[in-house]
């Protein structure tokens, strides 16, 4: 997968995100859990340009590295949402195995950057 393909599929997942989102319950936890995972979820995709525009190896790293954060919590957002019996796990089984294997792009993406940049300093 090249990088214009995965900024397309965190775009996806984030507008999954918000039709999620609008969809939960207008009450006290269904507006904080929406809030929270908005936040969550949008970000990956945003995070994950800016990381392509990157200045350096350790750079692009570090954003990779917050891109996998915003990952990691927007999949216990969705933990949230189906144990507190605001949506079924089955409706939402499909978007966290997004979230998964997304999860598993970046932090792939991670440790090949981090080889990358170990190895420069064995051979500088």
């Amino acid at each position: 997968m090249n990088s214009d393909e995965l900024k397309l599929r965190l775009k996806k997942f984030a507008l999954r995100i918000i039709k999620l989102s609008e969809s939960l319950p207008n009450n006290m936890t269904g507006k904080t859990l929406s809030n929270q995972i908005i936040r969550s979820g949008t970000s990956p995709g945003a995070n994950y340009r800016a990381a392509c525009l990157s200045k350096s190896d350790k750079d692009f790293l570090n954003k990779l590295k917050m891109v996998e954060e915003e990952l990691d919590e927007t999949l216990y957002w969705l933990e949230l949402i189906v144990e507190s019996g605001l949506v079924k796990a089955e409706q939402l089984d499909d978007l966290k195995n997004e979230n998964l294997e997304l999860f598993r792009i970046i932090v792939s993406s991670i440790n090949t950057m981090k080889k990358k940049l170990n190895s420069e300093k064995i051979t500088s």
